[in-house]
């Protein structure tokens, strides 16, 4: 990792890329990329919400580079805005490279979470 180059935002969720999540030349599904990168998104907004959420929207995302198996996924979440029900989040997935220490962006994107109460209905957020 390059000084120019670091994540930001707060480590939320690291995962091993397997074989089982990849195609046939070694690279792992974008489709799995994003749905860890909507579980970091997850549970970042359930710890600020206290409670359930859910993934209401994703936004501009564009992959950058190809996850290959045995890379460890690091996925870094930060709280861009608080609304009354909704938190809006950049993600940002980085590659930690099998066998070595380098980390590469691979992709980013903006989810929008809505807290729900227990009959599935918006619910304000809590003050911090």
């Amino acid at each position: 990792m390059t000084d120019a180059a670091k994540p930001s935002g707060e480590l939320t969720l690291r995962t091993l890329a397997m074989p089982a999540d990849a195609n046939p030349a070694g690279d792992i599904f974008g489709g799995w990329v994003m749905a860890q990168m909507d579980l970091a998104s997850g549970i970042r907004a359930a710890e600020r919400a206290r409670g359930r959420v859910v993934t209401a929207a994703v936004k501009e995302m564009a992959f950058q580079l190809p996850v290959k198996i045995g890379d460890t996924l690091n996925i870094y979440t930060t709280i861009a805005r608080v609304g009354t029900s909704s938190i809006t989040l950049t993600i940002e997935a980085w590659a930690q490279r099998a066998r070595h220490r380098d980390l590469e962006k691979v992709t980013e994107g903006t989810f929008i979470m809505v807290a729900l109460d227990e009959d599935g209905k918006p619910k304000p957020l809590p003050a911090e």
